[in-house]
């Protein structure tokens, strides 16, 4: 049985805490494919976007994908967002918040134990040293 991601249920856990703490809940996407945004907000391959009560209508943080309405200069527009694009969740006022790291396609994924040596203990996930040393911040872009 495939082991259950922690990811939505930490969004949603940070979404609830900014959202009692009157924060400004933010999210921050990787846009790619899948990702249904307006692209002429999207910088570098990203997109913040805000998911506060009053401005994310209908808005469903599910297991798999994040679903809502906003008003982008006026317009509304229906935005579809797989939960594995998400960077991360903060509060727009203080910064705080959880980044994600990268995900892995599943074509290129590591198995998570050593098949052919099984007294092996599986190995400790890997930092790519071009991330090493570098300081990654959310921006917010308007």
């Amino acid at each position: 049985m495939k082991e259950l991601s922690t990811k939505p249920y930490l969004i949603r856990a940070i979404y609830e805490w900014c959202s009692e703490s009157g924060y400004t809940p933010y999210l921050s996407v990787k846009v790619d494919g899948q990702t249904r945004v307006p692209n002429e907000f999207v910088r570098n391959g990203e997109i913040i976007l805000n998911i506060s009560f009053d401005a994310a209508h209908h808005l469903t943080l599910g297991n798999d994908i994040i679903q809502f309405s906003a008003r982008f200069s006026g317009l509304s527009h229906e935005i579809s967002i797989p939960v594995n694009a998400v960077q991360g969740i903060f509060a727009k006022e203080t910064t705080q918040g959880i980044l994600f790291p990268p995900e892995e396609d599943a074509d290129t994924a590591q198995p998570a134990n050593d098949v052919e040596n099984p007294d092996k203990p599986p190995s400790s996930p890997q930092i790519s040293p071009a991330l090493m040393g570098k300081k990654r911040r959310f921006q917010v872009i308007k």
